[in-house]
């Protein structure tokens, strides 16, 4: 189920995520056709894409915090700023389950084709009205988010959601569940 959530800082709002992201990542053959489970654990299935270098660095520690005892699970943070064949050595030699990061080193990646988004299972915006309030992270969101398959988990997070990007939200959505919480004394997950 596609989620559109909006609540303050400090609520837990990256938690929910990485949590939900991680419990439903393929890491294993263990069952089913282990040829097909093999490919797809071989690939990125989480990709999460933020506004910042900063915000990027902060939710890929989050993913590393949380699977510590994971070790199976791997993560990947790319963003400008660093060299991009650094981020392209990381895809080639140990593909990781999770990428992290902005919007343009992510289209970078995957327009040469070194990110393969054809296996991405969950689709996350982080403060995601930052994102699609600037028109060139937008068509670059829109781009990428072209790139995944059809079905997927759509999930949109932010501190604030004016009620004009709201329905800019919806779009990348199908049917969602739209969570407002504004009162800090109840527990939403």
């Amino acid at each position: 189920m596609d989620i559109i959530c909006q609540a303050k800082s400090g609520m837990g709002k990256t938690a929910v995520f990485v949590l939900a992201t991680l419990h439903q990542l393929n890491t294993s053959d263990s069952s089913g056709d282990a040829d097909e489970e093999k490919k797809e654990e071989n690939n990125v299935q989480v990709l999460v894409i933020c506004h910042t270098r900063e915000l990027a660095f902060q939710i890929a520690h989050e993913y590393e915090r949380f699977s510590k005892y994971l070790p199976e699970i791997k993560t990947a943070v790319f963003y400008g700023g660093v060299r991009i064949h650094q981020n392209r050595d990381v895809l080639k030699n140990d593909c990781p389950h999770v990428v992290v990061g902005t919007p343009g080193r992510i289209l970078g990646l995957a327009r040469e084709k070194t990110l393969k988004l054809d296996k991405i299972r969950h689709f996350v915006l982080d403060e995601c009205d930052r994102v699609l309030e600037s028109l060139d992270m937008r068509r670059d969101i829109q781009e990428i988010f072209r790139m995944t398959p059809h079905e997927k988990q759509v999930m949109m997070f932010s501190a604030t959601l004016s009620k004009e990007i709201r329905p800019v939200c919806r779009k990348f959505c199908q049917d969602p569940m739209e969570i407002y919480v504004d009162d800090d004394t109840k527990l939403t997950l």
